[in-house]
């Protein structure tokens, strides 16, 4: 990795290329977050929205929220049919991700901490809990105390659904970066069947080992595949 590679690695506002037709093509450290929390396709059509009318840059002042985080300004450039380039800048009063933190966690079965959290929302809860398990995800590094706080909380964000569903399932072209290295993305969502109002949810760990990440009906935790 060169000088300028290595630069645009380390730049705190997320930037992303896509094939024409919305594959993507490169994302840097920070973009990566950003994709753990929003769809792909969201992304590419925002690029879209703010291309030029023809070949060059343009860089376009807005005030957009996603999820938790706020953007002053995009620029998007392309110089043929095959590529479009993003970077979205953060507003400075957003407060920072903080770095996924690896500390107090062991190899653990997600499965049996999942259904340990269900088996005790269940004696308290007339909601239906529904499973669906990726069951060749192997045993991986986590926080167990953590991810269960984690979990108990967003079911009792759900208190009202008549049904949950829990997925337990591999992100499949999805990364997270931590200290420079890869980590394949395990994801827990969380659906309920009924419109919940969920907006009081709030999940804060200044040292946590996960995302959590809320949208309308479901929430999410994505967990670094760690296996050693």
């Amino acid at each position: 990795m060169n000088f300028y590679e290595e630069w645009v690695e380390l730049d705190l506002n997320p930037i992303i290329s896509f094939s024409s037709t919305g594959k993507l093509v490169y994302s840097n450290q920070e973009a990566q977050f950003l994709l753990s929390r929003i769809k792909q396709k969201e992304l590419f059509d925002l690029a879209l929205k703010y291309a030029p009318k023809t070949y060059g840059v343009e860089t376009t002042y807005i005030d957009l929220s996603v999820k938790n985080y706020t953007f002053y300004a995009v620029t998007v450039k392309y110089h043929d049919e095959d590529e479009i380039h993003m970077k979205l800048y953060k507003s400075a009063m957003v407060k920072k991700d903080s770095q996924l933190s690896t500390k107090n966690t062991n190899i653990t079965n997600i499965f049996t901490l999942v259904d340990l959290a269900i088996s005790t929302k269940k004696i308290k809860s007339e909601a239906r809990f529904i499973k669906n398990y990726d069951p060749s995800i192997p045993e991986f590094k986590i926080n167990a105390s953590e991810f269960i706080k984690a979990l108990n909380l967003i079911y009792d964000a759900f208190h009202e659904s008549d049904m949950l569903t829990t997925s337990v399932i591999l992100k499949i072209g999805e990364y997270i970066r931590i200290n420079g290295k890869k980590h394949s993305i395990i994801s827990v969502e969380v659906l309920s069947s009924t419109k919940c109002c969920i907006e009081g949810f709030e999940y804060k760990d200044e040292n946590a080992s996960f995302i959590v990440t809320k949208d309308e009906n479901k929430i999410i935790i994505d967990l670094p595949l760690i296996l050693k």
